[in-house]
């Protein structure tokens, strides 16, 4: 059962005194003092609010992992794919602009490393707050867009390749990525120019947000990035790959079946990553819209929430693996001497991979 807290008051009424009695769950006091309707904890339910200690561990472990590995990854994709691939294709293109999404969540991982071995105490301000915390997880969901456009583009190739021909143009891929970052720069500039979030917590970032702010505010967000960053994707992506894998299994020949082993090693990966966030989120909110109240699986769900927002944060480590396993502009070779997985061959400026790793093609030049 959850402490509880009795609070009187004072009533005049025809010249005589009068004292009421309340009881009511124990909550965060800082905020109930300052905003007493806005409890997260007394409007929705009587549970305590959980805490999940190995939070502070887990986090900044991801999150210096993800800078080590994926950093330097995203930053030379980035280059390549920009920069070195000639001629740029729809591919390339998606590639880039995940390498893009991918290295601003890392730039945000510093504070957030800061912020979870204090034991989620914020010392940077409100607006450092709701700026970093806004950009963290808006690309994080520009990363997932992307990466489905990037399974989308293969899927075209593989299963309508005389449509992809026809629109393989990489104007449509660049037209379809600004769209992407005006949508997402809208939808945070909109956010941040509304103004810092109350929260249940005074020293908690972008989390614990109070019942107003839910309410007013993000509940919207929520449902929209759910259904659009979250379910959407994740049906596209289950659905394209496995399609994709099955034309080319049926051409029969070891390349072939190389080239499905590689992209049900692509499926795994996205969906060790993803698919955990996706459903968690469901259920988070499902908790917040008050479907769920029992606060066992209350507490349940915060602790998932936290796992699946360290593997989230994992993929920027794989993603720079994807890169490499998937285009078709690259031919990797000395697979265990390098985390790059290989050596580029060119011919006349185009780059190509070669579904046998152990082969060798002249001329070869080393990127990196």
């Amino acid at each position: 059962m959850s402490p509880k807290i009795v609070l009187k008051k004072l009533l005049q009424r025809d010249g005589h005194s009068y004292t009421k009695t309340f009881t009511v769950a124990n909550t965060s006091w800082k905020n109930l003092d300052k905003h007493p309707s806005q409890s997260p904890t007394m409007n929705q339910t009587n549970c305590t609010d959980p805490k999940a200690e190995f939070q502070y561990y887990l986090f900044p472990s991801i999150y210096i992992l993800a800078l080590i590995i994926g950093l330097p990854g995203n930053l030379v994709a980035l280059y390549v794919f920009t920069v070195r691939i000639s001629p740029r294709t729809a591919f390339s293109v998606y590639i880039s602009n995940l390498a893009a999404a991918d290295i601003i969540i890392l730039c945000m991982l510093p504070l957030r490393i800061h912020y979870h071995l204090h034991e989620n105490e914020w010392e940077f301000g409100d607006f450092a707050c709701q700026l970093t915390g806004t950009l963290y997880y808006a690309n994080i969901y520009m990363s997932i867009c992307f990466m489905t456009c990037i399974c989308v583009d293969r899927y075209m190739a593989t299963v309508h390749p005389h449509t992809y021909l026809r629109m393989r143009n990489p104007k449509w891929s660049l037209l379809v990525s600004v769209a992407l970052w005006c949508f997402g720069g809208v939808a945070i500039l909109v956010f941040i120019l509304m103004g810092p979030l109350e929260r249940g917590d005074d020293h908690s970032c972008f989390e614990n947000f109070a019942t107003r702010e839910w309410n007013d505010r993000l509940r919207t967000y929520s449902i929209v990035s759910l259904v659009f960053g979250s379910l959407m994707p994740s049906v596209i992506i289950l659905v394209c790959y496995p399609l994709a894998a099955k034309r080319i299994s049926m051409i029969g020949t070891k390349t072939a079946q190389k080239a499905v082993k590689v992209i049900y090693t692509i499926l795994a990966i996205t969906l060790f990553c993803f698919l955990p966030h996706h459903v968690v989120y469901l259920l988070h909110l499902l908790q917040r819209l008050e479907v769920i109240q029992n606060c066992t699986v209350r507490t349940s769900i915060y602790n998932a929430r936290r796992v699946t927002m360290a593997l989230i944060t994992l993929n920027t480590c794989l993603d720079p693996v994807l890169y490499y396993i998937t285009t078709s502009h690259f031919r990797w070779e000395h697979l265990k001497r390098t985390w790059l997985w290989g050596i580029v061959s060119r011919r006349r400026g185009v780059y190509t991979i070669s579904s046998d790793l152990n082969e060798i093609i002249p001329p070869v030049q080393r990127i990196l």
